[in-house]
């Protein structure tokens, strides 16, 4: 049955972090989104896509830092972004890997943490490619 929330749009996702500034410079530099501003001192939202994301300090926030739960980015070419994610200074605890086969896609997932130890994932439905 349909409730009150059923077609609403997630707008902000709250992440506790223990260090805003190493928190804004991983997120703006490694990840690449963009930082919308910043109400310091334990403050600082971020543009993912039609998300907001907001990072603050534990006594902000909604729970010690690294407890959160995990943020899943849809990309396209998880093993290209994982690779670029590397190279700016990202550690994977696992790299891109096939989770689930399904009848039109396969899923698959990679693991990475935050410098507040937060689990964040990246993830891509791929789906076959049409013969030409």
């Amino acid at each position: 049955m349909p409730g009150p929330l059923t077609a609403a749009p997630l707008g902000q996702i709250a992440l506790t972090v223990h260090d805003i500034d190493a928190a804004v410079t991983f997120y703006r530099d490694v990840l690449g989104l963009a930082l919308l501003f910043q109400a310091p001192p334990s403050l600082a939202f971020f543009r993912a896509g039609d998300v907001r994301l907001m990072l603050t300090l534990p006594e902000d926030g909604p729970g010690p830092a690294g407890t959160a739960s995990v943020l899943y980015f849809t990309v396209a070419g998880i093993v290209e972004v994982e690779a670029a994610l590397r190279q700016g200074g990202a550690t994977f605890e696992k790299g891109a890997h096939c989770v689930a086969v399904m009848p039109d896609h396969e899923l698959w997932m990679a693991f990475f943490r935050d410098p507040s130890g937060n689990l964040l994932g990246l993830m891509e439905e791929k789906r076959p490619v049409s013969p030409s």
